[in-house]
């Protein structure tokens, strides 16, 4: 890949890093502080709970991104970005321009899907 390439890839992922760090801080920001005193009842409580939970589960994803944003760009600096990791093939830009975190090129990518499909994930 050319260097020019490397680094507008480079530039995308910082920005991608940094919209994502800022939800992260908004999630934080806005996160859901309730005395379990306060509720009414049973479904108020409830509805505290998931709320929670999906706070919860939105922060892993989002903080796996960063991960997989992070990791991407020691490739960079490795000089392995757009290399597949598990044939050792060049990566489609244009796959990577629409998913630039993509370890696996597209046929390694959907023989891994279809591995779990196979066993049921």
């Amino acid at each position: 890949m050319k260097t020019e390439q490397l680094e507008c890839f480079r530039r995308i992922l910082l920005e991608k890093k940094e919209d994502v760090e800022a939800r992260v801080e908004q999630l934080k920001n806005g996160d859901i502080h309730t005395n379990k005193d306060d509720l009414y009842d049973d479904v108020d409580a409830a509805s505290v709970d998931t709320d929670h939970n999906l706070l919860f589960r939105i922060r892993g994803r989002e903080a796996h991104l960063i991960k997989k944003i992070d990791e991407a760009l020691e490739q960079i600096d490795a000089g392995t970005y757009g290399v597949c990791a598990e044939c050792g093939e060049d990566i489609n830009i244009e796959r990577l321009k629409a998913r630039p975190v993509a370890p696996l090129c597209i046929a390694c990518k959907e023989e891994q899907e279809k591995m779990e499909k196979r066993k049921g994930r």
